[in-house]
Order: C-alpha cells, then structure tokens, then sequence
C-alpha cells in the first residue's frame, strides 16, 4: 500500500521523537538506526526512506523544531498590531518553549555539531531558508508601517538573525538561572539594540563595515560572563540618548 503525504509526515514527526527520547536516555553513539526503527515501529530499512543518517536526523530535529515555532507564531491573535519587537520576541518565544521538553537532547545534538562541523559543511544551519523569509516578512512589514527607517540590507539583516536564533538556543543550554531569567534579559536587550538601531539607520552601517564580523563573533559573546549583558545595557543606553 502507498504512503499517504499525511501518513509520511506522521512517521517522520514519529521518528525524529523516538530518536530524541532514546538518545537522551542512550546518547548519540549508543542509540542505534535500528533501534529507532525497532521503537517507533517500522520497518529497520523503511527508517532510511526518511533519513539516511543519525546525523541527518538530529538535523531534522531543529527543522521540524523551527517549522513548529514558526507555525505557532502565526497562529497567535492580534499580532498585526503587534511592533517588530514584540514579534521578533514571540518567534525566539515559541521555539525555546517547544525544545523545552527536549532540552538533555539539543544539548547533545549541540555537543555532536561541535564535535563534528562537518556537518553543516556544504550545507545551512537547519531551517535557515524558513528563519530568513520569516525576518524578512517582518523587516519589510516595519519598514512598510514607518515602524523603522528603509533598511537596503534586510536579506543580509534576515540571514544574521537567523544565525542569532542559534546562539540564543547556544546561550539558553548555558544559562542556569531560575526560569532561564538570563536568557530572557538577553533576548530582551539584544533585539532592543536592534531595533533601536534599525529606527535610528545605524544597521546599514553597520552591515556596510561587514556582517561577518557580527556573525564569527555572535557565538562567543553569548557566552556567560562573556560581558554580553553589560555590553547590550550600554549600547541600547547609548542608542536612546542619541535619539532623544
């Protein structure tokens, strides 16, 4: 009998959750394909018709992760009216609500792409495209509503955030404060700064002087004790006393 797109989707949402539970119990090395297989029920070859790899698995994780946050903040009411803030906030929101209950798992699968960063060799973080086209949306609908000045770099600006999803998710696995307040005031202050700084027209300057200098370096300031907080306070400070 042929499987039906919907019966597809079902045994791949299927297969990424027993890989994240028998991982967590097992680790990455003692959790076998065929064990997957064996637990979700299907067949021991039928599992590579979906992916050809552990590792191509775990990269499915944040795929499905991302698509879910994603379509969870699309469906909340009234966002139309919501500022670029407190969008770009309900998307970082929504994804580390959902990898809460997984999150041994992204730490592992964090700790394997450290180990090895050949994965992502030849090929974008998981669900890059999808984060991209979502910051793009939401730059050009702030820029449309005179929420911010006309950015002539949003593609560039999209791809950063994207790449700043992740060091959020880098920063949160660290963060051992109650309720992950950290993590919270971090977000709030970083995507303050930025879009301070998109109302004001420095980003174009910024990405100008080369969008890669913010990107090798986003990684190791949302270390903790990294200064990050301290950094972010007196940039935005010194962003609302130009404006005023």
């Amino acid at each position: 009998m042929r499987t039906t797109k919907a019966q597809q989707a079902k045994n791949r949402r299927l297969i990424i959750q027993t890989a994240v539970d028998l991982m967590t119990q097992h680790g990455f090395e003692g959790t076998t394909m065929k064990q997957i297989a064996r637990a979700a029920d299907l067949g021991d070859a039928t599992i590579y018709k979906y992916f050809p790899s552990k590792e191509k698995l775990v990269m499915a994780y944040f795929e499905q992760a991302i698509a879910d946050a994603l379509a969870q903040m699309q469906s909340t009411r009234g966002q139309a009216s919501f500022t670029l803030q407190e969008r770009l906030q309900l998307l970082i929101d929504s994804l580390l609500e959902i990898v809460l209950a997984d999150r041994e798992f992204v730490g592992i699968a964090r700790g394997l792409i450290a180990r090895t960063p050949m994965l992502l060799m030849g090929q974008e973080l998981p669900a890059k495209a999808l984060l991209q086209q979502a910051f793009a949306e939401m730059l050009e609908h702030a820029e449309t509503a005179g929420e911010i000045l006309p950015c002539g770099f949003k593609p560039s600006l999209a791809g950063l955030l994207a790449d700043y999803v992740y060091a959020v998710l880098a920063y949160w696995l660290r963060d051992k404060t109650d309720v992950f307040a950290n993590t919270t005031q971090m977000v709030d202050l970083s995507l303050g700064v930025l879009v301070l700084a998109l109302r004001s027209g420095l980003i174009d300057k910024v990405l100008e002087l080369g969008g890669f200098v913010l990107r090798s370096q986003m990684a190791r300031l949302m270390h903790e004790g990294s200064g990050l907080m301290d950094l972010l306070q007196l940039a935005r400070r010194g962003m609302e006393a130009a404006r005023k």
